[in-house]
């Protein structure tokens, strides 16, 4: 796999000097100049879309729906996606291409919006900025952990905006919820859970293949890129996210939403240890990756936050009732929030800890108990043993709330300003998908992945605290088990 992928990029590169435009032959050693030009604040700006499926469709229209800007070309390897664009966007004059290196070389192209598979991600942003594009990238914004650090010196070096697309965090309620956390209103996190379930074929990537689907009407050879070679089967190409070869799975796709809406709430950094497990449940229908998955994550205490574990969920055949939320806990309250609503839960115990009941307290003589309630009343006072009422408080967004649109808004606004300060730039985006793909590691290696979130490189984990007591004799037996366990 390494070495097809070292053969990939090298003929990548190479190909990359020798961009042909429509109607416009390029000198054989022609190279990407990058675009240099200024976007001022009152022109638009000009986007093309690279991969017209149904996220690149919903993502074109969501940066459509901001003021002074324009679609001006598209790239996708299937034809009909192509043809659709131009009746979709009322554009019959809207550049296509099946190649998106024409689409880079167009110096009327201000900003791109990456939206492949997977594994097409480091490959055309890598490329886009250094043709001087400005960078919308769909998450996860890697395929694999070691690419991740690529895209990010690209990106520092082109000077240009780049965001990652994890929309969410651009809805209210994620802004509401990083409000409440700061302010204290949980007091210190220790517990945060998350889950995404889903019971439907559609919701579980068995999209809809067209029946023209062909080597004819797409390019099957240029889609599986530094994936590994094999003959036309439109299943991989329509549904590519059941694939290990080009997409994530339910981690890429799902779990890296939940880690991004945690660490923008918290401040995080990331988790430091990450172990999964699941299985292939329900939709055996030659998909390699799991449908059922569940990973548990360590953050370590930083500024930001204390210690605290983080348990994601996805499962594809819950046939039972579906609340898909995320619950921040603290030992003051508890936020349970969506996209679009959030109910923030108080709640304090009294410094006075009680007694009676299911407690050890009646187990006592009597004459031991009214010492123990004499010295009781002489250390807390009244006032310290009753909580505070339960308070709950709960946020609607508004009706008019485009999380979507909103994030786009937010890129363009960089764009315009010549910033690269982004809610969710290159290095953001490279620490939620690192856990994710972490995740991916860990299921199918069948081990802990321990990750600097500081750094962002993996590690072989810190060693084992030293234990007390009577030293066990190790014998051949023992030596053997531990042997199996390690």
């Amino acid at each position: 796999m390494q070495a097809s992928r070292r053969k990939f990029i090298k003929g990548l590169s190479a190909a990359s000097a020798l961009v042909a435009t429509q109607g416009l032959a390029r000198p054989l050693g022609f190279n990407y100049i990058p675009n240099l030009k200024k976007v001022s604040p009152n022109d638009k700006i000009r986007i093309a879309t690279i991969g017209m499926g149904i996220q690149g469709n919903y993502d074109t229209r969501a940066a459509l729906r901001n003021p002074d800007v324009e679609l001006v070309a598209v790239a996708d390897l299937y034809q009909g996606r192509l043809d659709t664009a131009k009746t979709a966007f009322n554009n019959p004059d809207l550049f296509t291409t099946r190649d998106f290196r024409e689409v880079l070389a167009r110096p009327d192209v201000d900003a791109v919006l990456v939206v492949t598979p997977d594994h097409w991600h480091d490959h055309i942003t890598i490329a886009a900025l250094k043709a001087g594009k400005h960078v919308y990238c769909e998450k996860p914004m890697v395929h694999h952990i070691n690419e991740g650090k690529a895209v990010i010196d690209a990106w520092k070096k082109s000077g240009k905006t780049m965001q990652v697309g994890s929309q969410r965090i651009s809805s209210a309620a994620f802004q509401e919820a990083k409000r409440m956390v700061q302010a204290g209103d949980i007091g210190a996190i220790n517990y945060i859970e998350s889950n995404n379930d889903r019971f439907n074929a559609i919701g579980a990537w068995n999209y809809s293949i067209p029946p023209d689907a062909s080597a004819k009407t797409l390019d099957w050879d240029r889609f599986l890129g530094d994936a590994p070679k094999r003959a036309f089967e439109p299943k991989r190409f329509f549904r590519w996210r059941n694939y290990r070869d080009y997409g994530t799975g339910v981690a890429g796709d799902l779990f890296v939403h939940l880690i991004t809406g945690v660490h923008f709430v918290t401040n995080s950094l990331g988790p430091n240890r990450i172990f999964s497990s699941g299985n292939l449940a329900y939709w055996k229908d030659g998909r390699d990756v799991p449908d059922v998955m569940t990973s548990i994550m360590d953050y370590p205490k930083t500024d930001q936050h204390e210690a605290f574990q983080m348990v994601l969920r996805v499962n594809f055949a819950n046939a039972g009732k579906i609340q898909n939320v995320t619950r921040i806990i603290g030992n003051e309250g508890q936020i349970e929030f969506s996209e679009d609503n959030l109910i923030l839960t108080k709640k304090k115990l009294p410094l006075a800890p009680g007694y009676g009941n299911y407690d050890s307290f009646f187990t006592f003589t009597p004459e031991v108990q009214q010492e123990f309630v004499r010295k009781y009343d002489a250390q807390y006072p009244p006032e310290s043993r009753s909580a505070e009422p339960v308070k709950e408080v709960r946020f609607e967004s508004p009706k008019d709330d485009d999380a979507h649109a909103k994030h786009f808004g937010d890129f363009f606004k960089n764009v315009r300003e010549g910033s690269q300060g982004t809610i969710e730039d290159p290095v953001f985006g490279f620490r939620a998908a690192a856990p994710v793909l972490a995740c991916n590691e860990s299921y199918f290696d069948n081990k802990v992945v321990y990750w600097d979130p500081v750094t962002m490189t993996k590690t072989t984990g810190a060693a084992p605290a030293k234990k007390t007591g009577t030293p066990v004799k190790k014998t051949v037996a023992t030596a053997k088990s531990s042997a199996k366990k390690s």
